[in-house]
C-alpha cells in the first residue's frame, strides 16, 4: 500500500474485522501512527419493487442503541462472488429473490479509520418469500415509495450512510443526473 510501512501490529482480531496499528511515513523521516479497522468489504442492495417502490429494512443497531431504516447489506464473510453475496443478503434480510441484479458501483465507508469497500447493487424482478435472518438479527421490512425514500435521505429520516449513498446514487442514475 503506497505511503505505508510494512508490518502492521495487530491489536484485535474479531470475527468480522481486525484492528491494526499502522505507521505512515511523513516528510522529514517522521511517521504518524494510526489505528485502522481492516474489514473484508460488504455489499448493499437497492431492492426495487416495480419502478416506484423500494424495500427498506428497520434494523436494531447495538453500536448506537437505535433502530435505523436501511437498505439490506452484509459483510463479505465467505467465499462467493459479489453478486452472490448481494443475492444472499437480499434473501436473508428481506425474503426477496432477485430475478435481475446489477452492479451500481462501490465506495469506501469511512476511510479515515475503516478499510471497508462497499459494493452497491440494484435488484429488480423481485419474488417475495420468507426472511432467513441470522441468529440475533432484529430486522423488519418496510416497503416505501421511491420518492419518499429519496426525501427521507434528504431530510434526515434516513441516517445510515450506505443507505443515503445507495438511494441517492441510484436516484441520480434513474433521473439522468449521473
Amino acid at each position: 500500500m503506497d505511503g505505508w510501512v510494512d508490518g502492521d501490529e495487530t491489536l484485535l482480531e474479531a470475527s468480522r474485522f481486525t484492528v491494526v496499528r499502522r505507521r505512515q511515513p511523513l516528510a522529514g523521516g517522521t511517521a504518524r501512527v494510526r489505528e485502522v479497522v481492516l474489514h473484508p468489504g460488504s455489499v448493499v442492495v437497492v431492492p426495487l419493487l416495480a419502478a416506484d417502490h423500494v424495500c427498506l429494512i428497520d434494523v436494531v443497531r447495538t453500536a448506537i442503541g437505535a433502530t435505523l431504516l436501511e437498505l439490506p447489506a452484509g459483510t463479505l464473510d465467505r467465499e462467493e462472488s459479489l453478486v452472490d453475496a448481494a443475492r444472499r443478503e437480499l434473501l436473508e434480510e428481506t425474503g426477496y429473490r432477485a430475478g435481475r441484479i446489477e452492479d451500481a458501483g462501490s465506495f469506501w465507508m469511512s476511510p479515515g479509520i475503516l478499510r471497508e469497500r462497499m459494493h452497491l447493487f440494484v435488484a429488480s424482478d423481485l419474488e417475495a418469500g420468507p426472511q432467513a435472518l441470522e441468529p440475533g438479527e432484529q430486522i423488519t421490512t418496510r416497503v416505501v415509495p421511491w420518492n419518499e425514500a429519496v426525501a427521507m435521505c434528504l431530510d434526515g429520516r434516513i441516517e445510515d450512510a450506505k443507505t443515503i449513498t445507495g438511494i441517492l446514487l441510484v436516484d441520480a442514475r434513474r433521473t439522468g443526473r449521473r
